[in-house]
């Protein structure tokens, strides 16, 4: 029973913290949206899969996707730099855009401070 307690004790903390972390990525990309979008009221219906984390992502991958323009957001968007080796965050967002139904995929640096890429 007391073994029980310890596992229940260590997993809920970690449970609460990711959640947090969800929704903290979450308001960035529509903080993201409201600034970069050309028409972000357009923009509707938007849901969210499981944000994850990888390290496969090269700088030279970041670039290209920073440099490809997207006919929804403006040309201009400045991105902070991201250095080798950092861990992102990867998050899905499913939305509707004038009866279409699209998706795109936001990178996030470690500090859940910006969005260094999406495509």
């Amino acid at each position: 029973m007391r073994r029980i307690s310890i596992i229940i004790g260590v997993m809920l903390p970690l449970l609460f913290a990711s959640c947090g972390q969800q929704k903290e990525a979450e308001q960035l990309i529509e903080e993201f949206i409201d600034l970069n979008a050309l028409t972000p009221a357009k923009i509707e219906n938007r849901t969210f899969q499981k944000m994850d984390s990888t390290k496969n992502i090269s700088d030279s991958l970041v670039i290209a996707m920073q440099e490809r323009s997207h006919e929804l957001f403006k040309e201009s968007i400045e991105y902070p730099i991201k250095t080798s080796g950092r861990m992102l965050y990867f998050i899905r967002m499913n939305y509707t855009y004038e009866g279409d139904t699209l998706s795109q995929t936001f990178y996030i640096d470690e500090s859940f401070k910006d969005i260094v890429a999406f495509k």
